[in-house]
């Protein structure tokens, strides 16, 4: 998966946010770089094969994300670290319609990032070649824990070179949720939305390789 941030506030795709999507397995969510499972091998095994080693500023990072997530849709669970996460996003993706998950996640997003300091972030760094790139950067170096291991890679803005591109090399939220609806709905659209709104920076997010996205 790529994450661009963008010079232009409208979206490529504006008519992405109105279409449903439900849960739909899915062995390489992202990024073809495993090759295919023998006939051997279950399903199960197949779809999960990325260990993550989280440090304690990882599992801190998670496990407040997944609190605020549980407040935001009033839904608790038991869980610990990513599986907590996870299973919030599941059960919020069925209590709610597609609409309301998004609507959940974007709270649960103003939780977690306060207003007033995303409100500095915003007049320090406004819209930018260079906001762009910090953002780039920034979001590989402290977000890995949730999306996976990521880099920057370049791209083209106006005819100049920007290192404005995030290449998530296989997304861990998907990965870990096998669910192309809840990628979309708790996870995708709804982070577009909270970072555009919030920051001003339009994200243009694209699957390298997602069935019927």
């Amino acid at each position: 998966m790529d994450a661009k941030f963008l010079s232009h506030s409208r979206s490529p795709f504006p008519t992405l946010a109105n279409r449903s999507y439900t849960c739909k397995p899915v062995c390489t969510p992202i990024q073809a770089v495993l090759m295919r499972p023998s006939q051997n091998i279950t399903h199960q095994e197949a779809r999960k094969t990325s260990v993550y080693n989280d440090s304690w500023f990882d599992l801190l990072a998670i496990n407040y994300l997944s609190q605020s997530l549980q407040s935001a849709t009033g839904l608790r669970n038991s869980m610990s670290g990513y599986e907590s996460l996870v299973e919030a996003a599941r059960v919020a993706s069925q209590k709610f319609n597609p609409i309301q998950q998004r609507e959940v996640v974007i709270q649960a997003l103003e939780k977690a990032f306060p207003r007033p300091i995303l409100s500095l972030i915003r007049k320090l760094l406004p819209p930018s070649k260079f906001a762009r790139e910090y953002f780039a950067l920034f979001t590989t170096v402290f977000f890995a824990w949730l999306v996976g291991p990521c880099e920057v890679r370049e791209s083209e803005v106006n005819g100049r070179k920007e290192m404005n591109i995030v290449h998530i090399k296989k997304c861990r939220f998907l990965e870990e949720a096998n669910c192309v609806g809840m990628c979309t709905n708790l996870c995708m659209i709804p982070s577009r939305t909270f970072i555009k709104d919030s920051l001003g920076l339009p994200v243009n997010m694209v699957p390298s390789k997602m069935p019927h996205l």
